[in-house]
């Protein structure tokens, strides 16, 4: 989107960055001293992001049936998802899930822009509600800062700095356990910490240089990730089209600028160019300026410009989530013919999703012809294969097993029978004889089907293939 689209030829100068917006000329870290925005939008990222922290860190210490409600264990291939196991062989219901919200995330960018960056994006809840806030209680206001930084190293200035950065540290270092709580559990987390350094220090390590990662993000990298690292800001102009809601300015009512003056008629538009939208940015760009790929949608500048607005008694929403043909020719959203494909493609991937996950078996089944075995003659009238079968319980318990021989006359003799059993979240094999009778083998290859039961109930119904002599 050009700046001409956005706020007019007359307005295009010279003087609008090439460059974003926390890089200087010279090609230096512009610090963003973010000023603490104040409104209801505010208000309602805040509430969100408390909801958003509760959840983070409590989901590990939910249990039910004494089994998390959410694990992703990555190394052992295991994950649960409300208590429900999935193991590897149940991938393409997270690859349709991960799809879904791919296609998700696209649909709400194409109508809404980038505000799932501003309010549920953890980068921008973690530092807009936890660690800058932490700054503004110890080294104060966003002047206040600047001062301190730009000063001498005196002890005031060491204990702030020092304070700060410890405790940012410290709640770096309980993220990094509260993730390894999603990956191992927090019993198996509890259990580490309880056990000698020394058995596990390799995922010491690892957790040192994750919380060394996440130590140095919201110390030090913070916008630089909306507007340089993250890869979603980068695709966010390819999903934007001229419908699509974003925190814009409405230049057609701001412009020309001017300062109100007392007792002067004066025709200016309604902005007054106090620049607390820019201030309140936490990336540091002026939306004045146009829509901006380093905007996160945070919203912090409706808020700002809306409280400037009550003030002089002018409309609110100077500054507000519209699309550019909102603000240029004065047209309503609609459903183009993007958001529909996206929307229909959503819907077909959810319901499969549904289905995949209700028809989900809890145990698995896998049975096959051992290779290399031709077949056997059991007495005079019969005919035997030797086959394998693999099981993968999900369950959380030991399940006693029992295979049937279906819709053909014959039957199957085990291989240590006495080990009918399968044990809980784990893979299980199995070795047996299908012995026919000759009567009933008409090609040279038949297919059968083996039932298995559990507990006298039928889990799963097996194809495999039996081979018999040339007819």
């Amino acid at each position: 989107m050009s700046m001409k689209e956005t706020i007019g030829p007359d307005k295009v100068g010279d003087s609008f960055r090439d460059r974003h917006s926390n890089t200087s000329a010279k090609g230096k870290r512009n610090w963003v001293y973010a000023l603490k925005p104040n409104g209801k939008l505010y208000n309602y990222r805040k509430y969100l992001s408390w909801f958003y922290f509760l959840l983070f860190f409590a989901l590990p210490l939910i249990k039910v049936n004494n089994m998390p409600l959410v694990m992703f264990n990555f190394t052992e291939g295991k994950f649960i998802l409300f208590s429900k196991i999935f193991w590897p062989n149940d991938f393409f219901i997270f690859a349709v899930g991960m799809v879904a919200l791919i296609i998700f995330i696209a649909l709400f960018t194409v109508i809404y822009g980038r505000v799932f960056c501003g309010w549920v994006c953890p980068q921008t809840v973690f530092l807009e509600f936890l660690f800058r806030p932490i700054e503004w209680a110890i080294e104060g206001s966003p002047a206040k800062q600047k001062k301190l930084n730009n000063g001498p190293w005196t002890t005031d200035k060491i204990l702030k700095k020092s304070l700060k950065h410890f405790i940012y540290f410290i709640i770096s270092f309980l993220i990094s356990h509260t993730f390894l709580s999603y990956i191992l559990g927090i019993d198996e987390v509890i259990k580490i910490i309880r056990e000698p350094l020394a058995d596990h220090l390799p995922m010491f390590f690892g957790l040192l240089f994750f919380t060394g990662l996440f130590y140095l993000v919201f110390a030090f990298v913070r916008d630089i990730v909306c507007t340089t690292i993250c890869p979603y800001g980068r695709l966010q102009g390819v999903l934007f089209d001229k419908d699509t809601m974003q925190v814009s300015y409405d230049y057609s009512r701001g412009e020309p600028r001017g300062k109100m003056m007392k007792n002067k008629q004066q025709d200016f538009g309604d902005c007054i160019d106090c620049k607390l939208c820019v201030q309140v940015c936490p990336t540091g760009i002026d939306i004045r300026n146009g829509v901006q790929m380093e905007c996160v949608g945070c919203t912090a500048c409706i808020d700002a410009c809306n409280d400037v607005m009550e003030k002089i008694k002018r409309p609110l929403g100077l500054i507000r989530l519209a699309s550019e043909n909102e603000i240029a020719l004065k047209k309503k959203f609609r459903f183009n013919g993007k958001v529909k494909a996206y929307t229909g493609i959503l819907i077909v991937l959810t319901v499969l999703m549904i289905f995949l996950t209700i028809t989900r078996k809890s145990i698995d089944v896998s049975m096959y012809r051992v290779k290399g075995q031709l077949y056997q003659e059991i007495g005079t009238d019969s005919l035997g294969n030797l086959f394998e079968a693999k099981f993968i319980n999900k369950t959380r318990d030991n399940l006693p097993f029992e295979l049937k021989l279906e819709g053909i006359a014959g039957q199957i003799r085990m291989i240590n029978a006495h080990k009918m059993i399968l044990e809980a979240e784990s893979l299980s094999d199995a070795s047996f004889f299908v012995d026919i009778p000759r009567s009933e083998i008409k090609d040279r290859t038949t297919i059968i089907q083996v039932g298995v039961y559990s507990n006298g109930k039928k889990i799963q119904t097996v194809k495999a293939k039996f081979l018999g002599p040339f007819i």
